[in-house]
């Protein structure tokens, strides 16, 4: 009975087997990593850069702007919910190069579609959803456009374009 006692491990150890350490340290080390991979993807995701171009407050100020100016109006519709709209902001108006096409040639308009003060633009411009940019003249007649997110090249490409035949509604 004294031998059967002997060949149990004593309680004084209290390690776990190095097996199980090697376990635990693993799953610490995954756990580490996929709560730090998951926080930079939210951070990515939710974090719009601050831009400066030089918004309108609103349509009817865009239009006095476009009138006094004889610059064409851009209107971009978006949502805090559209995810194109995110990385278009993201990618496309946080760019330099497009802020200084943006501000040197056009009245800016960004349209929540959510927002009810904007109904009466969205029903002008029959914009049921978001991103849509639309370039008008100063009176508000659309001149080109565009639904859906784009890239860089493709939006500057759009603003320059000569004509309204030179685009496309995607």
């Amino acid at each position: 009975m004294n031998e059967s006692l002997s060949q149990l491990p004593s309680s004084g150890n209290s390690e776990p087997p190095p097996d199980r350490k090697r376990v635990f340290h693993f799953w610490r080390c995954f756990w580490l990593t996929f709560l730090v991979v998951s926080l930079a993807y939210a951070w990515y995701s939710f974090y719009v850069p601050t831009n400066s171009i030089a918004w309108a407050d609103n349509y009817t100020s865009a239009q006095q702007q476009a009138a006094d100016s004889g610059k064409p109006i851009i209107l971009y519709f978006t949502g805090e919910w559209c995810v194109p709209c995110r990385v278009m902001k993201r990618q496309v108006w946080a760019d330099e190069e497009v802020k200084t096409s943006v501000n040197a040639q056009f009245i800016p308009v960004a349209v929540d579609v959510d927002n009810p003060d904007d109904a009466a633009v969205l029903a002008r411009y029959n914009v049921r959803g978001a991103p849509v940019t639309i370039i008008t003249d100063p009176q508000g007649n659309a001149l080109r456009w565009r639904v859906g997110g784009i890239g860089k090249s493709e939006f500057l490409e759009f603003l320059s374009a000569p004509n309204p035949s030179a685009t496309k509604d995607l």
